[in-house]
């Protein structure tokens, strides 16, 4: 019997899956078009910076966007995937829709700039060249390619670049040829821009926003992590140095004068013809596949848009639908149609306005994103790339007053259009969720927050550690509630209990009393902790029932935190209560620290992994935290391991060296052969013992154990500086560092 196995989806690279696209569709129809005619209107300084601003707003818009790709493998949609993995799935939907529309209307752009570009060539006896017209055929043709070939503009990528190469190469050769004159250094904007600057900005903005060509094909990519940062910022760097070369040739040639750059005539031959070498000989194929090539991307780019909003139930489930080539056809035959549609608009100036007010909704929300996700501080937002939230907020406030300066209107209506779309979205994926809600303003607020943390279905990718300390001692409860806010870094809860054991009935107690003494001693050592005291009759039963109780709505604890103790029944008490809250789905970390006051000084943290107890994830993430912290800032974190044989210690090596890599935390590793003769303790407590914490994985004693389970734990403490031992309990067991 046989089978016929199914060929694997062609997956690119860096180069030709994002430089290439993204640095072809920048240098394209604007630059060979449109480029003369900026020149002419604003004269050469107000072209730079034109240049300078659009890049700008598009470089740090391309930091942003690497650095939520570097912290995600992103899937179909491209910067829809993004952000609607970052703020949330209404949200996205809200923003994806724009962009799909960016992407439309780029297919028309680019089809309107090819029209132009063969206008010349029409025969003067058939009349006006019908440039809407062609632009309509270019766009019926893009869309049947692209229907049943995603790999054609792909392919296509290498002759495509080297023709644009040489036309820009004689362009230059031609300038350098002729004669010069001094740049126009005044706008001219009688000549054929009467609106003023910000017209031409609108009208030359495209030009710039090409660099997300290739994030749009993040589906297609063997690494989005590492091609999309890398080909994305290269390919802005690239088409911005080019740029302001191009600009400024064209402004000192004496070939052609500024009056002549700045009309428009659909009949003539493109500007560069009359200054390049060879003319239109070498121009022409570069101008046609460039823009051919960043047709090919929109109409690629704009049905997986649709695509991946039908996959996430936002469209409708008919436009996720796909080809045996793996095309979303249908979708692909609706991007067309809309685009063709957009012909309407006029002419390539027109629908360039409407593409810049589209992409700059875009940028707003793709900073939005990158600052949001920096200030919430999910401990899974762990991005290679790190961009500080200044950056990405100055690329979100720069974007919204180019969109305002260029078209208020158009601004007021993206934006309204864009927040009546996420309530739309909200509405419908919480009907059932929302209630009358009556009350006032702000008790309505803190009702609805403590709602949705109760309804919240959390994962591994927003687990925070929610602390719940346990001390009897009040000399040690100061020094276990600095190390709980270590790991809490300020993203989740630490409550501290005091627990006093007796008859609440009979002890002359305020507990009340207990806790503002409590509160004093945390304000003034500046730590941030939520102090509670209890009289309990038992201990051990007392402290789970505190732990059943503690928390409120969706605000409960998920690890409990226990000084260490002296005694072996202690100990042994501890794993007991260990093993029950195990049973309950909680962490449990038990801390041994000496008795003396810690050094200021922190030079190593050693993680012992074993990886049998499911603990590593844990201790690993706790380890990262606490590196985080200004006392631990200089502290190298370091995973060690102990092997039987030489052939377990290079693979080993390697998983410990994969791990580092996909977690994103920095840290080396060392696996240690061991010695036939050698005790194993000994080893640990050999190799760390200049290491100023050592994280160990906690396993529950076997029953009828304890005592010399408690013995071999308090012999293996004992010979650290000090101890966090870490038992990961909860549903996100193994998943914390993915």
């Amino acid at each position: 019997m046989s089978s016929t196995i199914s060929p694997q989806p062609i997956k690119f690279g860096t180069f030709l899956g994002v430089f290439t696209p993204s640095v072809l569709t920048i240098l394209g129809v604007m630059m060979y078009l449109r480029f003369g005619w900026v020149l002419g209107n604003l004269g050469l300084p107000l072209t730079l910076l034109t240049v300078i601003l659009a890049s700008s707003i598009t470089f740090i818009t391309g930091l942003s966007a690497s650095a939520i790709s570097t912290n995600m493998k992103v899937g179909i949609g491209g910067e829809y995937y993004m952000i609607s993995r970052s703020l949330g799935i209404q949200l996205g939907g809200a923003i994806g829709i724009p962009l799909f529309l960016c992407r439309t209307f780029s297919l028309t752009l680019y089809a309107f700039g090819l029209a132009e570009s063969i206008a010349p060539f029409w025969p003067m006896e058939w009349g006006v060249p019908p440039v809407q017209l062609l632009a309509a055929l270019i766009i019926v043709f893009a869309t049947a390619v692209a229907g049943k070939s995603a790999n054609l503009s792909l392919k296509m990528q290498i002759p495509i670049m080297i023709a644009v190469g040489l036309s820009v190469i004689a362009l230059f050769v031609g300038v350098l040829s002729g004669g010069f004159h001094t740049p126009e250094m005044v706008p001219h904007y009688d000549r054929s821009a009467p609106e003023g600057f910000w017209f031409v900005f609108a009208v030359f903005f495209p030009a710039v926003t090409g660099f997300s060509a290739g994030i749009g094909m993040s589906g297609d990519l063997k690494d989005s992590k590492k091609s999309i940062p890398k080909g994305t910022i290269l390919a802005i760097v690239t088409g911005t140095l080019i740029y302001i070369l191009i600009l400024i040739a064209l402004s000192i040639t004496s070939k052609v004068d500024g009056a002549t750059m700045a009309k428009i005539d659909t009949s003539a031959l493109p500007i560069w013809s009359k200054i390049a070498f060879l003319g239109m000989v070498l121009v022409y194929p570069g101008l046609w596949g460039a823009i051919l090539s960043s047709a090919f991307g929109s109409i690629l780019g704009g049905p997986r848009v649709l695509q991946a909003l039908s996959l996430d139930k936002i469209a409708p489930k008919i436009l996720g639908r796909t080809s045996k080539t793996g095309q979303p056809t249908i979708a692909t035959w609706v991007t067309g149609a809309i685009a063709l549609l957009a012909v309407a608009l006029g002419d390539l100036n027109a629908v360039g306005r409407w593409v810049t007010v589209f992409f700059l909704t875009l940028y707003i929300a793709i900073n939005l994103a990158a600052v949001i996700e920096k200030l919430v501080g999910d401990l899974s937002y762990r991005p290679t790339i790190k961009v500080h939230w200044l950056i990405s907020l100055l690329g979100c406030i720069g974007a919204g007053v180019v969109m305002f300066l260029i078209n208020p209107i158009a601004c007021v209506i993206a934006i309204s259009v864009e927040i009546a779309l996420y309530w739309y979205l909200k509405r419908k994926a919480l009907k059932s969720s929302w209630g009358d809600v009556r009350a006032g303003l702000w008790s309505s607020l803190a009702r609805i927050a403590l709602i949705k943390l109760k309804e919240k279905h959390y994962t591994a990718r927003n687990w925070r550690p929610n602390i719940l300390l346990f001390s009897s001692n009040p000399s040690r409860l100061m020094k276990l509630t600095r190390i709980a806010n270590w790991f809490n870094q300020n993203k989740g809860i630490v409550t501290v209990c005091r627990t006093l054991v007796g008859d609440i009935g009979k002890m002359d107690v305020d507990t009340q009393d207990i806790q503002r003494e409590m509160e004093k001693e945390f304000a003034a050592k500046k730590i941030t902790a939520f102090p509670e005291a209890y009289i309990v009759p038992n201990f051990e039963e007392g402290i789970i029932g505190i732990i059943q109780a503690n928390g409120l709505a969706g605000m409960q604890s998920n690890t409990v935190m226990f000084g260490w103790t002296n005694g072996i029944d202690r100990i042994q008490r501890l794993t007991r209560i260990v093993r029950i809250v195990s049973k309950m789905k909680q962490n449990s970390i038990l801390v041994h620290v000496p008795e003396t006051e810690m050094s200021s000084s922190h030079n190593r943290i050693d993680v012992w992994w074993r990886g049998m107890q499911k603990n590593g994830d844990m201790m690993l993430l706790l380890a990262h935290l606490l590196s985080l912290n200004t006392e631990w800032r200089h502290a190298k974190l370091r995973i060690r391991t102990i092997v039987s044989s030489q052939d377990e210690q290079q693979p080993m090596n390697e998983k410990l060296e994969s791990l580092i890599t996909e977690s994103r935390i920095s840290a080396s590793c060392d696996v240690i052969l061991k010695k036939v003769d050698e005790n194993v303790t000994n080893i640990m407590h050999n190799s760390s013992k200049d290491a100023d914490i050592v994280f160990l994985g906690l396993a529950l004693p076997e029953r009828n154990n304890e005592e010399v389970f408690a013995e071999d734990l308090d012999r293996l403490v004992v010979g650290f500086k000090s101890t966090i031992l870490v038992r990961n309990a909860e549903s996100t067991q193994g998943e914390l560092i993915e």
